[in-house]
């Protein structure tokens, strides 16, 4: 039996979701108040907020150490290098690493900065180490950093007004050394994201000049090699969060020229990416994130009233059946002015459709039939994603183009 649905609903809260654990929850402000590209790692049970730019457009160099648990801020020793901006940041076996950026707010003022710097939390103290050595040792900014198997690694980033960087860099605290790797497979790129999973690292999307990306690469430090992944599914950016937890990675907000709010998860067993649910706070960019024992905590960084001080806590989704459904999905037509049919093998239970910033602007969750039309002529063209919930408790993600 057909059933046609009429309803549009604007789904205004981001916790709106399939599951009860794909959500957001707001947290303490930060303490120190708001900024933006700053840097952001965990170890043990805390992270730690360092660097960045504030309202006044000073630059800093204070740690902040957040205790999940109690919901609250204190106060570390600073970092002892210069305040900067666009730096870098990782963990290897309970040390954090703070280094490289720029030490002007204005880059054509500023000194690009080599300097790295270990942050030891049993004694609250900072330890000067080998200075990162890649573009030529000038220092660089704007680059991206992740950790994989004990060992530090700096990807990518900018140098100079139009000068930019595919190098990748590996950082071994036990002998503090830096070693070149093969090279970035995109190309020059800054504003990278990247995150890890397992003894691997994932380097993607940024920009080389003003032209953002989506493409994603995997790399392996045993072998030296990268692989390129699927492609990102949501607009292409730079200036975006990125974190990783039970063996996902997830990318957050960013910009394409405007801001985004979405939230998008990688799932390396089926090289698949996944929408969910759009960050609880505002759209941002240069925002920072961190992960303590499987809880995420993404905030601070810009948006389009200005530089930010909150905090958002996801709780990652209960992946008991969200693996894509192998049964078939009709779309038609699609691309379409607005109407269009969805049918299944099997019955449809519930319908989201977000926009491409991750926003839901469609929901029907009562439809128990394996054939319905959509009126989207209220809609804005471009790109849409459907994500599906069959009968058997699995998703179909699909993707619709509005005319």
């Amino acid at each position: 039996m057909k059933k046609r649905i009429y309803v549009l609903i604007v789904c205004l809260l981001p916790t709106v979701a399939f599951n009860q654990y794909n959500t957001w929850t707001k947290k303490a402000d930060f303490t120190a108040g708001k900024r933006e590209r700053a840097v952001a790692f965990s170890i043990g049970d805390y992270g730690y907020v360092s660097t960045g730019i504030d309202t006044a457009e000073v630059l800093l160099k204070d740690l902040w150490q957040y205790a999940p648990n109690t919901d609250t801020w204190s106060q570390k020793a600073d970092l002892p290098g210069s305040a900067r901006r666009d730096a870098i940041a990782f963990s290897v076996n309970g040390k954090g690493y703070v280094g490289t950026g720029i030490d002007n707010a204005n880059a054509l003022l500023g000194t690009k900065l080599k300097d790295l710097w270990e942050y030891d939390p049993s004694t609250n103290s900072w330890t000067q180490k080998a200075d990162f050595p890649g573009s030529g040792g000038n220092g660089i900014y704007f680059a991206t950093a992740f950790a994989a198997d004990n060992k530090g690694y700096v990807c990518g980033g900018k140098w100079g007004p139009n000068l930019y960087s595919s190098q990748l860099w590996e950082y071994k605290p036990s002998t503090d050394l830096w070693i070149q790797r093969m090279n970035f497979p995109g190309g020059v790129r800054y504003q990278l994201s990247s995150f890890s999973i397992g003894n691997q690292g994932y380097v993607g999307l940024g920009a080389n000049q003003d032209i953002y990306k989506k493409d994603f690469y995997r790399f392996n430090p045993g072998s030296n090699q990268w692989t390129q992944i699927a492609d990102f599914i949501g607009s292409e950016r730079g200036g975006a969060s990125a974190f990783s937890m039970n063996n996902r990675g997830f990318i957050c907000l960013g910009t394409n020229g405007g801001l985004l709010g979405d939230l998008i998860e990688y799932n390396p067993e089926l090289d698949e990416w996944e929408i969910r649910c759009a960050y609880g706070g505002s759209e941002r960019k240069n925002a920072i994130s961190f992960v303590v024992n499987n809880r995420a905590f993404v905030g601070l960084g810009k948006g389009y009233s200005g530089k930010k001080a909150s905090i958002q806590e996801y709780a990652a989704p209960n992946y008991v059946g969200l693996y894509e459904s192998n049964h078939s999905c009709q779309i038609f037509p699609n691309p379409s002015k607005g109407n269009l049919r969805i049918s299944t093998e099997i019955s449809i239970e519930e319908l989201q459709l977000f926009d491409a910033y991750g926003k839901c602007c469609f929901e029907n969750t009562d439809v128990n039939s394996n054939y319905i039309e959509l009126d989207l002529y209220h809609l804005p063209t471009g790109v849409y994603y459907a994500r599906i919930l069959v009968s058997n408790g699995q998703f179909i993600q699909k993707q619709i183009i509005i005319e």
